[in-house]
């Protein structure tokens, strides 16, 4: 297939050359990062998208997206579908869909779960939004660039479900460091906490898969001092994307607002930039009361 990339970052970059090497012709265009193995390199991102069957994107945000899908519609031969693998607002996912479908394009919008190391291995999981037929067309290429691909309905559908996936990710991580900070200051050992809550009705992902506590559970950032799996910072930039969703659709989401100003804290004030998300628990542990 005749594919153009546009994003060639740390998810971007991988994800181009894992297609190159599948056999794909790739040809991709970036502001700045080099080109991946394999992939050719286009002068402007309308030369990428010119005859392509699919134009994947993989963008910081959604004003980005915007700018690069009014470039690199009119560029697009008819029936080409446009995919988005950005994490961005729902509102932007729903209005580039509207104006590659008003161009007879496709329109997907894929964000993406998984990180870097899935981006690297073509591990990624997809969640979709947009038409039946777009979706059959990207489809093998999701195959080769991620494990899973989760078709959850119509424009916006892919990024609703990761915002709203990541929005009980980030509240329930807060929860569990605050946990295990509790269980500190009243001398409960953590591993007992672990034995018990791991096999209790407080059992969850963060607790039994990606453990924020050193030593603790499986192995996790936790054990390589908090170096990212997930950064705190990605963490605050789709919980935001949730409370702008929330208050779009006029959602009552209470944690979800707790959540974005704990991380914002975080990130912002505090030494949270370029640490995982589970470094709350270090957060917690310092401090002896949240004000």
């Amino acid at each position: 297939m005749k594919i153009g990339f546009i994003g060639l970052g740390n998810m971007g970059g991988p994800m181009a050359a894992n297609l190159a090497k599948a056999g794909h012709e790739v040809r991709g265009f970036d502001l700045a990062a080099p080109m991946p193995e394999g992939v050719t390199k286009a002068a402007t991102a309308p030369e990428a998208a010119q005859g392509a069957e699919v134009v994947i994107t993989m963008l910081p945000n959604g004003a980005i997206l915007r700018a690069v899908a009014a470039e690199v519609i009119p560029a697009m031969a008819p029936g080409a579908v446009l995919c988005d693998c950005s994490t961005v607002d729902v509102e932007s996912a729903r209005a580039v869909a509207a104006d590659a479908g008003a161009a007879g394009l496709g329109a997907l919008d894929a964000p993406v779960s998984g990180g870097v190391g899935g981006a690297s291995a073509g591990t990624l999981t997809f969640m979709v939004g947009g038409g039946d037929d777009a979706f059959a067309k990207v489809k093998p290429l999701f195959d080769i660039m991620g494990q899973k691909a989760v078709h959850c309905g119509v424009a916006g559908a892919g990024q609703s479900a990761k915002i709203c996936n990541n929005m009980i990710l980030g509240v329930t991580m807060i929860a569990t460091c605050e946990a295990f900070a509790l269980a500190d200051k009243l001398g409960l050992d953590r591993q007992k906490m672990f034995d018990v809550v791991s096999t209790s009705s407080g059992y969850s992902w963060t607790m039994n898969a990606y453990c924020p506590a050193p030593g603790v559970g499986p192995t996790s950032p936790a054990d390589n001092d908090y170096k990212p799996g997930f950064a705190s910072e990605l963490m605050l930039k789709d919980l935001r994307l949730s409370q702008q969703a929330a208050e779009a659709a006029d959602a009552d989401t209470p944690m979800g607002g707790l959540a974005t100003a704990l991380y914002a804290r975080f990130v912002e004030e505090e030494d949270g930039k370029g640490q995982d998300f589970s470094a709350m628990l270090p957060r917690f542990e310092k401090r002896h009361h949240q004000g």
